[in-house]
């Protein structure tokens, strides 16, 4: 079987049709049972696996920068009495460990992006439910902003994974449940214990669900209020969208090739160095006719794929290099048309898909080295990847036999708000939260070129080697990441990546980094007798009754 590719586009969707009418895009989950991703199952009850989500992920980024004219996106299913019954179980049981937790990541990434489309975008998500929506359905569901329930006596909604499965609902449901719907404890705690889950009064009464519609109406009463939230947002309706063409990529070797980033793999060392490259021309005087090719737009998508092909195809390479290369001042004068822009909707979506972009890689497990070298252009975007590292090297005058300047780097406006991490703050505002006065300090050295010594002051980079230690320091940095128990790596990154704030994003992924990945791992749930392993099968599970 050849790497998951999450590359596609509607005309390729085997799993949801996509609808445009009236400012409302239609989003129609039907998934084909046959179209797992991998053999060995088939996606029943629109149940569904990676490949379902690639879908809905691209739909989602689709629907923000192809139609400025949509203000809503109605998630609905296609089959009768039956909205989704989650992530295929035995998808679940048949994956390795490693793909599961990177599978449950991607799409909770997924759901905060639908709520990002919300919440900045004004391209506000809908969700009816004309059936059982159980488990990943419900979590879907709760990503929207509206939750519709047909009130037929049957429809439902459900989070059965501890009582049937002994694991989690993966997608930040648990968080969601009680965090932003702000459904009471103890009713949290009867509904996620409970398999068959609430419909009807109870459902509504306990913030479950938003509105009960007879199902006659249902799909009348979904256009209706669709339409009308349509109506209310501010997005461009006149507005034309640009088209997002496939990424193009190359491999050679253990080597990926994008238009601006080049991801080089040493197997032996168990890492990878990313090189992004800065632009190599001025910015364009339209970024509507640039569209897709606009530098930053194309950095990120490629950047994005890179991200995700090395997270689900390349688990054991351990540590990201992160290194760049080209004009900081033309990176600069980029940032300087996003910073004066930002009322235009397309630089609006820019900005947010490199802020999402951002906050993928601060929770991919990881380790992040960021070198700082002559000819590097870490600029204002491009040096949020250094703040994102979980150390950076920054070399300390010249290369010798080299004839490029030494390295430098760069603060501009849009590193000062415009890419919050998970926790609400700037990464700046994170670095520096034992003294905030410090990032109202560096606001003043906004376009000033540093080297080593001035960054080394101002605490932006953490070692500054010269020449002659340089090789080595890096070397033992990358080397000591390898030799080290990747379990214990993650948990230590999750844990320091997000200092200051906890919010339901921050909630969400570590969570998702510490218990569920614990509890795929418990034999109560994965084990020969394990919940997991066992369902459908009639046998009961033998549990570990002992609590930890």
């Amino acid at each position: 079987m050849g790497p998951i590719d999450f590359r596609t586009s509607p005309d390729k969707y085997r799993h949801w049709k996509l609808a445009l009418e009236n400012g409302v895009a239609y989003l129609t989950m039907d998934v084909n049972e046959d179209g797992g991703l991998r053999p060995g199952y088939k996606l029943k009850l629109n149940s569904y696996d990676l490949g379902v989500d690639i879908e809905l992920a691209d739909a989602v980024q689709r629907l923000r920068f192809e139609h400025p004219e949509i203000g809503a996106v109605v998630i609905r299913s296609q089959r009768d009495r039956i909205f989704c019954s989650g992530a295929n179980i035995n998808m679940l049981g048949l994956s390795t460990h490693d793909h599961k937790v990177n599978f449950c990541k991607f799409t909770n990434e997924t759901r905060l992006a639908i709520e990002d489309a919300t919440e900045h975008s004004d391209q506000t998500y809908i969700c009816s439910i004309n059936g059982i929506a159980a488990g990943g359905g419900y979590e879907l569901a709760l990503a929207c902003e509206q939750i519709l329930l047909a009130d037929d006596g049957s429809s439902a909604v459900s989070l059965p994974e501890l009582p049937l499965l002994a694991v989690l609902p993966g997608t930040g449901g648990l968080t969601r449940l009680v965090d932003k719907r702000m459904v009471r404890r103890d009713h949290a705690d009867f509904f996620c214990t409970t398999a068959e889950g609430m419909r009807g009064k109870r459902a509504q009464q306990w913030r479950l669900v938003d509105r009960l519609i007879p199902p006659s109406k249902l799909t009348d009463e979904t256009k209706k209020i669709a339409e009308d939230v349509a109506g209310k947002s501010k997005r461009p309706k006149d507005a034309k969208g640009i088209a997002l063409p496939a990424v193009e990529r190359t491999f050679e070797g253990d080597s990926l090739r994008y238009g601006h980033v080049t991801v080089e793999i040493d197997r032996e060392g168990r890492s990878a160095r990313f090189k992004v490259s800065g632009p190599v021309a001025a910015p364009p005087a339209d970024i509507h006719v640039a569209g897709a090719a606009f530098w930053p737009l194309a950095l990120a998508r490629e950047l994005d794929d890179a991200m995700m092909h090395l997270r689900l195809n390349e688990t054991e390479i351990g540590t990201w290099v992160l290194t760049s290369q080209g004009d900081a001042t033309l990176v600069e004068a980029y940032d300087e048309v996003l910073a004066k822009n930002g009322n235009d909707w397309l630089v609006r979506e820019i900005v947010l898909y490199w802020k999402r972009t951002l906050k993928r890689l601060d929770v991919s497990s990881r380790s992040l080295i960021a070198l700082v070298e002559p000819g590097s252009c870490f600029a204002g975007t491009l040096f949020e990847l250094v703040l994102a590292a979980d150390r950076s090297y920054m070399l300390d005058g010249v290369f010798e036999g080299s004839n490029l300047p030494a390295a430098a780097v760069k603060l501009t406006e849009m590193n000062f708000g415009p890419y919050p991490m998970g926790n609400g703050l700037t990464r700046l505002a994170t670095r520096f939260l034992y003294d905030p006065k410090q990032v109202d300090a560096l606001k003043g050295e906004s376009g000033e070129a540093l080297d080593a010594e001035a960054a080394d002051e101002a605490g932006l980079v953490t070692f500054v080697p010269d020449d002659i230690d340089w090789e080595d320091e890096v070397r033992l940095a990358v080397e000591e990441r390898a030799s080290m128990s990747p379990d214990g790596l993650i948990g230590m990154e999750a844990n320091l990546r997000f200092p200051g704030p906890e919010t339901m994003e921050t909630k969400i992924f570590a969570r998702l980094s510490a218990w569920q990945n614990w509890i795929f791992q418990r034999p109560n749930a994965t084990g020969p007798e394990g919940a997991l392993k066992l369902y459908g099968t009639g046998k009961q599970s033998k549990y570990d009754r002992k609590r930890a």
